[in-house]
């Protein structure tokens, strides 16, 4: 009797886990996703093409709501927890509810899970969203290419359309971001590698993309999403932590298995933490992995034109995901604007429409700014008149992309941009030297 088997996600590491642990597998039926934290990716079916022959059908992704019905009315053995960026409180309530409504519950680890590949490879992960590591990916990608290596970028999956047209994505021109379709969430993260001349990759079958971003790159790097563990065996493994959110690299899921397999942890935000969570975060760190190289670095803000902010009521809008199930309660826009004398930080919330309105109730601690909510059209063009309707003097954009690209301001804009800095030694320049033969 195959084991009968629902997998909770997020549109991400759920289709990765079945692709590398269950498609195939005569010991179990994997009788359905479910689905949260993404707007409107339930009701959806993982499709035929991408599920192999055991499921001519393909498979039925519910909303995660439905779950404890679906264990009863599906007979249901197993339950494979499968997304990320949550407490380990709240992966143990879902572990008490199925268990209570009669499942086992179970967690894929990285030995299950992991793809080899055949060229030297880098995982950057974090301990939570909006730590800092899409600067670290374009740091170590940047060092690399100075090495004359040849990069791609392989980015945690964002698969919110038609998944058969994205079962693999490449993106080398901003033209790429339009074919596809891409959401504000996907844009954020692919637009600075494409800016800066390296081809990314992403999608649904990552053991696909990976050999067809092999055959054009010397070096992969996975560049990761919320605080996953890498998809990818890798050949050095760095992990970002964040002082600002002292104590969440134990406290959060799978943070923890990050923070113990991380070959180097880079300490960043330094220049703005305080020196106690600096201690208190450098401390776990070596009670966790004594083994580990451990790098401070800090993101230094840059802005376009701080004329634009002094003085002046301004809307800040700042990355989404950082600020839901991220858990901060600001970003680089609001830093950027108070630094530059900003007369008014102006709330959003009395001109929000619809799903952005929404984004506020369910994620109330979000501060004074617009989160760049754009999970699909609806929700862009919500965002667009939440935009239109904020009486502000100007925009203050801390997203990591151009939002003029997919919205109009009728009042001047101007954008934060931050990189990474090391300081000090030891470096990523010195230890990707040490532990990768590049020559």
């Amino acid at each position: 009797m195959r084991k009968r088997v629902i997998i909770m996600g997020a549109a991400g590491r759920d289709f990765h886990n079945f692709n590398t642990y269950f498609r195939g597998n005569e010991d179990y039926e994997v009788v359905a996703f479910t689905a949260t934290q993404i707007p409107d990716i339930e009701g959806r079916t993982y499709p035929p093409e991408l599920s192999g022959e055991l499921y001519p059908a393909g498979i039925p992704i519910h909303a995660e709501d439905e779950l404890t019905e679906l264990i009863a009315e599906k007979e249901i053995d197993i339950v494979v927890f499968s997304y990320s960026d949550v407490s380990n409180q709240y992966v143990m309530e879902r572990s008490a509810i199925v268990n209570a409504a009669g499942a086992d519950f179970m967690l894929l680890g990285p030995a299950s899970t992991m793809v080899e590949s055949t060229k030297p490879l880098i995982s950057i992960t974090a301990v939570r969203t909006g730590s800092g590591k899409s600067q670290t990916t374009r740091r170590v990608s940047e060092i690399l290419k100075k090495k004359g290596k040849k990069v791609a970028v392989i980015r945690h999956p964002m698969p919110y359309g038609d998944l058969v047209k994205q079962e693999v994505q490449r993106f080398e021109t901003f033209d790429d971001l339009d074919t596809h379709e891409c959401t504000i969430e996907e844009r954020e993260e692919y637009e600075p590698h494409i800016a800066n001349g390296t081809i990314v990759y992403a999608g649904v079958d990552y053991e696909k993309i990976l050999r067809q971003a092999e055959t054009e790159a010397d070096v992969v790097i996975w560049d990761g999403g919320n605080n996953d563990f890498s998809f990818y065996k890798a050949d050095l493994s760095i992990v970002v932590v964040d002082p600002h959110r002292a104590g969440h690299e134990l406290l959060y899921y799978p943070s923890g298995i990050d923070l113990r397999i991380a070959d180097v942890v880079v300490i960043n935000k330094v220049d703005t933490a305080s020196l106690d969570d600096i201690l208190f975060v450098r401390d776990n760190v070596v009670d966790h992995n004594p083994h580990a190289t451990i790098i401070e670095a800090a993101s230094p803000i840059q802005v376009d034109d701080p004329s634009i902010i002094r003085g002046k009521r301004v809307l800040v809008i700042e990355d989404g995901p950082t600020l839901t199930h991220g858990e901060m309660e600001y970003g680089a826009g609001v830093i950027a604007a108070q630094r530059f004398g900003a007369e008014e930080l102006v709330d959003p919330r009395p001109y929000t429409v619809d799903s952005i309105a929404e984004t506020y109730r369910k994620y109330p601690r979000i501060g004074t700014l617009l989160p760049a909510m754009g999970y699909g059209a609806d929700q862009i063009r919500d965002l667009q008149e939440t935009v239109d309707r904020t009486e502000c003097d100007a925009v203050v954009i801390g997203t990591p992309i151009d939002l003029g690209r997919l919205l109009t301001f009728k009042v001047p804009v101007t954008r934060v941009r931050y990189e990474l800095q090391e300081i000090g030694l030891p470096n990523l320049e010195g230890v990707i030297d040490r532990r990768l033969e590049l020559s």
